[in-house]
């Protein structure tokens, strides 16, 4: 049942592997995708469009029509306060800049771009848009990050932040992405553009110190003095990503031992360790993609990296090495809890669906309520803003939490803080995060969790996203009785696109791919190995049954 791994895995790309960037930039410009053609369409998925120009998924008509869209958007909501937009490392990123800015200016948008032209984090436009529109009811701010996250180099993506500071919710997405499929069926009729020399010219086109105000404004979610203080010697690896231009002022600001391992940017990608599946993936959770980092464990208290626009973490420690993301969400919500006080007494956990059960028993023990999401951090936003839900976190390595004084941070995903933060358990309690996770593993059960992918059809994956528990007919679970079959998540009763089988011992949840023709099965056991297999065997079984029937 497991994955097949490519024997070339954890090991360097080799040359051959490397996209050719010009002809991927020449097949941005010179492709046209056929609007009748599904995958060729503008498809907003959990976070935003995302495609590949050679495959005609991501091209320059995309991108005009979506930035069209996003000023009609911004029209009809009333927002006509400063637009943040950044980019990755991407190779598309850079020609996806030009392009949108030749509609914003267009528009006469007020868009804020990066001072030095240089690469912003997800979680840094979220920061801008919060602290912009703080105390504000008019005038309010929005954002778009171009990225595909941590994708492969030949990738393209584009999405929408709204006023809040989070990724745009299934209503605004929904709005957008039938505007954009209009105007690319109509020829971009209607798309407003000027040249992007005029556009850099124009006058509501400001230039932005992004690093700046991020940086000084850490020590009020992440205790620094204490990193410092302890001297904590930490390992960073941008891994090619966004966040390379930004960890420097950050040791230089807080005088902490840090050393960046890399920093390097290259649309290639080259100096990357090959992903499970033998493709270039910048996925910070990903053993493979992070085999360097994982084999200098031992010359530092802890390490970490990011994904290409830094809204995940990976976090690599002295005593275990790469930490399941999971392991260390639950981790870091019983350090916070513990070491927030000025947080809300009724500020609540939030997690995925699809999230380790090990986070429902550390939030039982903290006296903490517990909100099950679908899949997707725009489920936070409204929680993390009011300071409802202190810690947000998600079992694909993202997570964001409340400033110190309990007030929000960022509304996205935030992987330079989750980092920071696993310097700071470290300093504190002098033990790193692996050490913390296994005092919680002694009283509430060791957790094997997993996520693996199986190959489905366009029509298996629609059945799938339908399926319903009597359909599926499973009462028992490796060895044990089902105890609840569910195809909403229990925090806001919204459908999930999938569906979740529980029993005493272990789970598992099966959705569909967005991009590939896969389903995911996600599973845990509190038993073994061996009993996490035969979930997943089961669970495939169940499945491979409904799709038959």
């Amino acid at each position: 049942m497991a994955a097949k791994v490519s024997p070339l895995a954890g090991k360097i790309a080799d040359p051959s592997m490397l996209v050719n960037i010009p002809r991927l930039v020449t097949a941005y410009f010179a492709n046209q995708p056929d609007p009748s053609v599904p995958a060729q369409r503008v498809a907003f998925g959990t976070s935003g469009h995302r495609g590949s120009a050679f495959n005609n998924a991501f091209n320059e008509a995309h991108i005009l029509a979506v930035s069209q869209a996003v000023c009609d958007h911004r029209k009809k909501a009333g927002v006509d306060g400063p637009l943040f937009i950044g980019i990755d490392t991407h190779a598309l990123a850079e020609p996806a800049l030009v392009s949108a800015l030749e509609v914003f200016a267009a528009n006469g948008v007020e868009v804020m771009i990066d001072a030095d032209g240089g690469y912003t984090p997800t979680p840094v436009i979220s920061h801008a848009i919060l602290t912009t529109n703080k105390g504000r009811t008019s005038g309010l701010a929005d954002g778009v990050v171009v990225t595909p996250s941590h994708n492969p180099p030949e990738d393209g993506g584009f999405k929408y932040n709204p006023p809040n500071g989070g990724p745009a919710d299934t209503e605004i997405t929904s709005v957008i992405e039938r505007a954009a499929n209009e105007y690319l069926q109509d020829g971009l009729k209607g798309v407003r553009r000027i040249p992007y020399e005029r556009a850099l010219k124009a006058a509501c086109v400001h230039r932005y110190d992004y690093i700046g105000p991020y940086v000084a404004d850490l020590a009020n979610v992440v205790d620094m003095d204490a990193i410092r203080d302890a001297g904590v010697k930490i390992a960073i690896d941008p891994l090619g990503g966004a966040a390379v231009r930004y960890w420097q002022p950050i040791i230089e600001r807080y005088r902490i031992d840090a050393t960046i391992l890399n920093d390097a940017v290259d649309p290639t990608f080259r100096f990357m360790t090959v992903d499970w599946d033998g493709k270039i993936r910048m996925d910070c959770s990903s053993p493979y993609a992070m085999a360097r980092l994982i084999g200098l464990r031992d010359k530092f208290d802890i390490a970490f990296a990011n994904d290409t626009d830094a809204d995940r973490h990976g976090i690599v420690t002295r005593s275990n090495g790469l930490m399941n993301p999971n392991h260390y969400l639950a981790a870091a919500i019983a350090y916070l809890f513990a070491h927030r006080p000025q947080w809300r007494a009724d500020s609540a956990v939030g997690k995925t669906i699809v999230s380790s059960a090990i986070i429902d028993r550390v939030a039982g023990k903290l006296g903490r309520r517990l909100v099950e999401t679908p899949v997707g951090f725009k489920w936070f936003v409204d929680g993390l803003i009011g300071g409802a839900f202190g810690f947000a976190g998600e079992e694909s390595a993202g997570a964001s939490f409340l400033r110190r004084d309990g007030s929000v941070w960022t509304t996205d995903k935030d992987g330079l803080i989750l980092g920071l933060l696993a310097a700071e358990m470290t300093a504190q309690t002098k033990r790193d995060p692996s050490q913390l996770f296994e005092t919680l593993t002694s009283e509430f059960g060791v957790s094997y969790y997993e996520r693996i992918d199986a190959p489905a059809t366009a029509a298996q994956k629609n059945l799938l996203k339908a399926l319903s528990p009597d359909k599926l007919a499973i009462k028992d679970l490796a060895g044990d009785s089902v105890r609840a079959v569910l195809t909403a998540a229990p925090g806001n009763g919204q459908s999930f696109g999938g569906i979740k089988v529980v029993t005493d011992n272990g789970w598992f949840a099966a959705r569909p791919s967005g991009t590939e023709d896969v389903y995911k099965i996600y599973a845990e056991s509190f038993r073994s190995e061996s009993h996490l297999r035969q979930i997943q065997d089961d669970a495939q079984r169940a499945i491979d049954g409904a799709f038959r029937s």
